[in-house]
Formats: structure tokens, C-alpha cells, sequence
């Protein structure tokens, strides 16, 4: 099974999982090693755990829990494909740990968490500005808060959490051409990454990672309209990685390259 990190941090890490067994290949005990949930984005396999069995298909999550041990088999259709987050204990006690609910196995496909888990992948593959720490945070929210059979009503904002949020924005705000991760900003603020993460949406309606790629396409579009740099360099002075990836975020932003948006505001300054 090919496996690739595309996201690893000290509370969340995501992992691109696929599968390319044969129909019928014989199975294996394997053993969960972490809190997981995996979202099968393609595919089909069967899971055997805990005295069940289990069939999962695109749009179904697998749930791991530490030391549980699984078998997966391929008796109809050969090959799957997941993206699994792995959480650490803390951010799972963060989110709520009950052991009947994080020893469920397999979750079928429910609309509630198929939107987040096709969100998570459009991040994972860098056309959406949505985190991808902040997405499997959010996506194990929802997991919990459906098995629960209750949904938190979310609390009213107090001024000092009012106040802590706007705080955080101006800082984010002001070191946006600088790599900020979630737990990076959580702790500038003195909070868990899920609780820093639902603070700041819950006042501003963003989350973190999203109003970081804003502010950083903000600044972004004024140093096009003003500044003679080279596309390559503003999309690396406002912090961007690389340059395929600015480009293809302004132009969802803008519907127009940097490029053309260049052209047309020098035309409007003339």
C-alpha cells in the first residue's frame, strides 16, 4: 500500500493511503496505532474488527481506535483509496472521547461528513483554502457530535473571547508572509489547536487558514496593482510556497490570473 504524508503536525496529521490489492488477495491482522478515521475517497474493501464485519465504499470512514486490531479484505472489487487523519490523545479528549464511539469501526456514508471529507481532499489537493489540520479537526467534530445523538449549540461569543479572536486575526494578520500552522497560532494565544480553531470561527465566520490565505491575496493584489516585482516574487513575499500554488489560489479568488489582473489595473491606472 502506497502511503504519503501530506499533512503531519503535533496534535493532527493526514495521510494519502492507496490501496492496490487484488480481488481475493489473502488479509492480515493489522493493529491501529493511533485515533484515526479514514475517508474512503475511492473503491471498496471490507474490514473485519472487534467480532464484525464491515463493508465500506466511497464516502464511508473507517474508524480506528490505539491497539484495536483490524483486517482488511478485498472480496468484491480489488484497489481503495483513503485519506486518513490520525489525531493524538489530547485532541481527541479536546473533541470528545467516549470509547463506544470511537470504537465504532465504520461510519456508512452519511451526507453530514461526506461534504467534509470531499472538502478535506479538494485541500488535499490544493484547490480549496481551507486547512487541511483545521478540516480533520472539524470532520472528527462532526463524527463525535453525530454518534452522540446531539449536536453542540454553539455558545455566544464573550468579549473576552471576542477580543482574543480579533487579537489573533491582527496577529495572523500581520505575519501572514510567514509559514503559520494552526498549532502554531494556538499557542501564540494560549489554546488547544480545536479550541483556538473553533474560538476564532465561531467570531469571525473564517477559520484560521482561511483568513490567512486571504489576508496573504490581499496583499497579494496590491503589490500587483503597485509594485513592479515579478509574479514569482510576490506570490514568495506574501508567503506563498511556491508559485503554481498562488496562482491557481488567486485565480480562484480573482476568476483571472495574476497575470491578466496585472494588465487590467495598470489599464485602469492609466
Amino acid at each position: 500500500m502506497a502511503a504519503t504524508t501530506v499533512f503531519r503536525g503535533d496534535s493532527i496529521a493526514a495521510i494519502d493511503y492507496q490501496c492496490e490489492a487484488g480481488r481475493g488477495e489473502a488479509p492480515f491482522v493489522e493493529m491501529h496505532n493511533s485515533f484515526s478515521l479514514a475517508y474512503v475517497r475511492k473503491g471498496s474493501f471490507g474490514c473485519r474488527s472487534r467480532g464484525w464485519s464491515f463493508g465500506l465504499v466511497a464516502g464511508s470512514i473507517l474508524v480506528g481506535h490505539p491497539g484495536d486490531e483490524y483486517c482488511c479484505t478485498h472480496e468484491h472489487v480489488g484497489g481503495d483509496e483513503c485519506l486518513s487523519f490520525h489525531l493524538a490523545p489530547s485532541l481527541v479528549d479536546a473533541i470528545g472521547y467516549r470509547p463506544d464511539i470511537w470504537r465504532t469501526v465504520c461510519i456508512p456514508p452519511l451526507p453530514q461528513l461526506m461534504v467534509l471529507g470531499e472538502l478535506a481532499q479538494a485541500a488535499a489537493e490544493g484547490s480549496s483554502d481551507a486547512g487541511l489540520d483545521e478540516l480533520g479537526m472539524l470532520l472528527a467534530a462532526r463524527f463525535v457530535e453525530l454518534l452522540s445523538g446531539w449536536q453542540r449549540r454553539p455558545a455566544e461569543a464573550g468579549a473576552g473571547d471576542r477580543r482574543r479572536a480579533v487579537e489573533a486575526a491582527l496577529w495572523i494578520d500581520q505575519n501572514s508572509h510567514e509559514l503559520i500552522a494552526l498549532e502554531r497560532a494556538a499557542r501564540e494565544f494560549g489554546l488547544s489547536p480545536f479550541h483556538f480553531l473553533r474560538l476564532f470561527a465561531r467570531v469571525l465566520g473564517v477559520t484560521p487558514h482561511q483568513y490567512l490565505v486571504r489576508s496573504r491575496l490581499r496583499r497579494a493584489a496590491r503589490l500587483l496593482a503597485d509594485d513592479a516585482r515579478s509574479i514569482t516574487e510576490v506570490a514568495l513575499d506574501v508567503g506563498f510556497g511556491d508559485l503554481s500554488n498562488f496562482v491557481r489560489t488567486f485565480h480562484r479568488a480573482a476568476a483571472m490570473s495574476p497575470r491578466r489582473f496585472r494588465r487590467l489595473a495598470a489599464a485602469a491606472a492609466r
